[in-house]
């Protein structure tokens, strides 16, 4: 029996930074609040838009205990796993389970292209070295390896892999899934900007973006698919749709941290190499939420 309800909306929350480059504690308890209030699912931490890649193996375990130690009115806690060794991803699941973590969010191994073999291979590795619950993450788009339906049907005889957040920009891929393996995982929509797309298509559950500066518009448009409220859902999601359009590309990062901070709810400081939105950049961004603001739906 799984320890995490799998549905609902879960945010890939942002790390927040000082001026001085570090993490930012007093902001994040502000936000973790700010999501609560909200009525958000779960939470994930370490993702990509927690720029994970720009962070210690200190700082990453430091947000695991924080997040660990604070009140989450029973949400669970996920932390993404993104290392390019093995014995790494292996080392930090074993101490961000002694720190408290609830689950992982696991991506196949970064800065390496690696063969169908070598990526089950690091999988079940990984898998091995925990006892806590896996959404293993699909996203060939961004980084290169591709978990194929099938391959998700050789993975279902493992039963620490429980969900996949599956962003490979073809939904498509959830029937496929569904064929090979039926209800075996929760399907978690993976892609912004795809959402009502997948829930049409049977995903339960969201990893959201922009949910950390819209966090009510996010649920209750999970909310509306969930109950079959399609032509509301339909409606909120046109209005969404260029917000959610944000959470492609290389910069959405920057993106959705700017629209945070133009939201009061955030910063836009990101960590090098990564540097925030240029001039021409922030400019679009900031008349895009202008728009969505002149129209923003009552939720």
């Amino acid at each position: 029996m799984s320890t995490i309800q799998w549905h609902g909306v879960f945010p890939a929350l942002t790390t927040k930074f000082t001026a001085a480059d570090e993490i930012d504690w007093a902001a994040m308890e502000k936000h973790l609040a700010f999501q609560l209030d909200a009525g958000v699912h779960g939470l994930i931490v370490l993702g990509s838009l927690g720029e994970n890649g720009a962070l210690s193996m200190e700082e990453k375990l430091e947000t695991v205990r924080f997040f660990a130690r604070a009140e989450r009115g029973g949400r669970p806690l996920l932390a993404g796993v993104a290392e390019s060794a093995t014995r790494d991803a292996k080392a930090f699941v074993r101490a961000a389970e002694e720190a408290g973590v609830d689950g992982f969010m696991l991506l196949p191994p970064m800065r390496y292209a690696s063969d169908r073999r070598e990526t089950l291979t690091y999988l079940y590795d990984v898998a091995a070295a925990t006892g806590r619950p896996i959404m293993l993450y699909n996203n060939p788009v961004v980084y290169g390896t591709d978990l194929t339906p099938e391959d998700f049907a050789r993975l279902a005889d493992n039963p620490r892999f429980e969900a996949i957040k599956e962003a490979a920009d073809d939904t498509r891929r959830f029937p496929q899934i569904r064929r090979l393996v039926g209800d075996r995982f929760a399907l978690f929509c993976g892609v912004d900007d795809l959402a009502l797309e997948c829930f049409a298509l049977g995903a339960v559950g969201w990893v959201a973006g922009l949910v950390v500066a819209f966090p009510r518009e996010t649920v209750r448009l999970w909310e509306l698919c969930r109950d079959g409220e399609w032509e509301a859902a339909r409606e909120l999601y046109e209005w969404f749709l260029p917000l959610l359009h944000l959470d492609t590309g290389p910069k959405f990062v920057q993106q959705i941290k700017l629209i945070e901070a133009l939201m009061g709810v955030g910063s836009a400081k990101v960590r090098a190499p990564r540097l925030q939105l240029g001039e021409a950049d922030a400019s679009q961004v900031e008349k895009i939420l202008a728009a969505a603001l002149e129209q923003r739906p009552q939720v």
